[in-house]
């Protein structure tokens, strides 16, 4: 059977994770450092796991099969695929190693040593009812019937009342990825971006050094830490003006499409975490120095 995938409603972002957001027109969740994924399972028993992009995922994680297997037939259930580290974080780089694995043997093996997490926060169609028009507090009750026998490696994303800013506060203490506050009465929309759902990350921030940049292909700057590590490539949040300013600059030399800088230029940044190898994840441009 041919089954298709749906895309699933997007977040926008928050600066201010203080008021309103601390009444009951709101709900907090904490947002995950994972992959979303969409359990689609048709009117027979097949099911697909794709992607928010589409990708049909669905032999990559056999982990994942008997929660579709068990779901009522035409339904539809969105969440986030995490791995966790020894401590029970999110590990997303462990997580990408994991989601590029296509061999049928390492992904079989790895799904016993190191399982994914699904955890799933909302539902889009249960048993053949469309209950998109619902109010995301009455989606998470259908939610919860679905999973009154919690199967293994499923677990569903708790959520409070309120209280954005002292749950936002409690994420930053414990270096985790941020929060997501939605109205208690969203509708969920397929495929578009709303304001009723927004995201604020847990940045942290770093003053660095632009030492060159890319001449060919995609932007990007190099960046370096004060003390001459590499720190990796800054490719988001620059603004027209900020790119010819580094443009403009005297270069050293270009070699292979890099363009290396006489001086180096400072900057701040802001950064989810440091990768395993040192380096700052998705950093974004804040301003010069």
């Amino acid at each position: 059977m041919n089954i298709k995938p749906i895309k699933p409603m997007l977040l926008h972002k928050v600066v201010d994770i203080n008021n309103p957001f601390d009444g009951a027109d709101y709900i907090t969740e904490l947002k995950l450092d994972g992959i979303r994924l969409i359990i689609v399972k048709a009117p027979t028993k097949d099911f697909r796991i794709f992607t928010r992009h589409g990708t049909d995922v669905t032999r990559r994680m056999p982990e994942l099969h008997d929660f579709a297997r068990a779901l009522p037939p035409d339904t539809v259930v969105d969440g986030e695929v995490i791995l966790s580290d020894s401590s029970g974080a999110p590990d997303f780089e462990a997580l990408m190693e994991r989601f590029h694995v296509t061999n049928a043997l390492k992904v079989a093996s790895a799904s016993v040593t190191r399982p994914l997490i699904y955890c799933p926060f909302d539902v889009i169609r249960v048993d053949g009812r469309s209950i998109t028009r619902l109010p995301l507090i009455d989606r998470k009750a259908e939610l919860t019937a679905l999973l009154a026998v919690q199967p293994a490696n499923v677990a569903p994303v708790s959520y409070v009342e309120g209280n954005g800013a002292a749950y936002f506060n409690a994420v930053k203490e414990r270096n985790l990825e941020g929060v997501v506050v939605k109205r208690a009465d969203s509708s969920y929309y397929i495929n578009k971006r709303s304001k009723n759902w927004l995201k604020h990350v847990n940045y942290a921030q770093e003053d660095v050094l632009i030492t060159g940049y890319r001449t060919a292909g995609d932007f990007g700057w190099l960046l370096a830490f004060e003390d001459g590590r590499p720190a990796g490539i800054l490719e988001l949040g620059v603004p027209a003006d900020a790119r010819h300013a580094v443009y403009r600059a005297a270069i050293a030399d270009e070699v292979k499409g890099i363009a290396r800088l006489r001086e180096p230029i400072p900057c701040r940044v802001k950064y989810r975490n440091l990768t395993k190898a040192g380096y700052l994840r998705l950093p974004s441009f804040v301003t010069f120095l």
